[in-house]
């Protein structure tokens, strides 16, 4: 299976060990220095699909060395809210980050979603690419294929 076992993909923004402004940097060199960053929090429940758009699960964890450096991220495949998840961890090298929502057929090209209070669907288009968070993940692989990968236990780590 590639792309789990090694195969890097290209991100799309500035690489996750992009060093911070020192804290005597001009106000707008930090500004210009950040623009196109993420927040790490905002990964965290990221969805995560595959190359042929079928959602895996989404972003669960990420895990930092001692540097600061994320050197894995956990995520969740399958299950229904939380329940009979089978979570694995992969390096950031075999993710690849998309600012466009997933393409599905019965939505033309956004994403389409159900209001929780109406029901009623909406079409998510136009996100905003400077609001800090892509609009999802990709990894290669089915959910069979992934879950077949080793579960990532915490506490195996501890």
């Amino acid at each position: 299976m590639e792309g789990i076992g090694g195969t890097a993909f290209a991100q799309s923004t500035q690489p996750a060990d992009h060093a911070a402004p020192a804290a005597s940097a001009h106000p707008a060199d930090a500004k210009t220095a950040l623009k196109g960053s993420w927040h790490a929090s905002k990964l965290t429940g990221l969805n995560v699909y595959n190359d042929a758009n079928e959602k895996l699960g989404d972003i669960n964890e990420l895990l930092l060395d001692k540097s600061g450096k994320i050197y894995a991220v956990v995520i969740g495949i399958g299950g229904f809210l939380g329940m009979s998840e089978h979570d694995i961890a992969v390096s950031m090298d075999n993710l690849k980050f998309a600012e466009e929502p997933v393409w599905t057929s019965s939505s033309g090209n956004s994403t389409t979603s159900r209001d929780t209070t109406t029901g009623a669907a909406s079409n998510i288009t136009n996100r905003n690419t400077n609001d800090w968070v892509p609009d999802h993940a990709v990894v290669s692989g089915d959910k069979e294929q992934l879950k077949a990968l080793p579960q990532f236990k915490y506490s195996d780590y501890n």
